[in-house]
């Protein structure tokens, strides 16, 4: 794990970079009440549009966010690393089923569903994590 990083020309910061054998999760937290849905827009005779909304709030503007972080990582570890962006609400009012859904390739999840997704096994293997971290390390100081 690496925790608030800074992105390179930027007063932004990334909130957690998770290395994992999955990937790299590039993690954006935030503390809003109310319950994330995505409202969908559009389809047939118009263009769909997906909005992220947060207790009736329309917060699109996060994914936007959580995409331009992930291409910034992406510029450091290439391609061949499978990247992860996150949305993760911590004191959001989740259902007791479901709930959990993706916008634009952004995951949008609560804590306790985003560590399964980090723990789960996947390709990269133990040297590959670390060489990951170090590059993403050396590459985002701290904020």
């Amino acid at each position: 794990m690496l925790h608030d990083r800074r992105m390179p020309g930027s007063r932004a910061n990334i909130d957690h970079l998770a290395v994992t054998a999955t990937g790299v999760y590039v993690i954006d937290a935030k503390r809003y009440k109310g319950r994330p849905t995505l409202r969908v827009e559009g389809g047939l005779l118009r263009q769909r549009v997906e909005r992220l909304m947060v207790g009736g709030r329309d917060c699109t503007k996060l994914v936007d966010g959580v995409l331009k972080q992930v291409e910034v990582v992406r510029g450091i570890v290439g391609d061949d690393v499978p990247l992860h962006g996150v949305l993760c609400f911590v004191d959001a009012d989740w259902p007791l089923i479901g709930g959990a859904f993706a916008t634009r390739d952004v995951q949008v999840m609560w804590p306790k569903r985003l560590v399964a997704s980090v723990r789960a096994e996947g390709p990269l293997g133990a040297g590959a994590v670390g060489r990951v971290h170090h590059v993403l390390a050396e590459s985002l100081r701290p904020a």
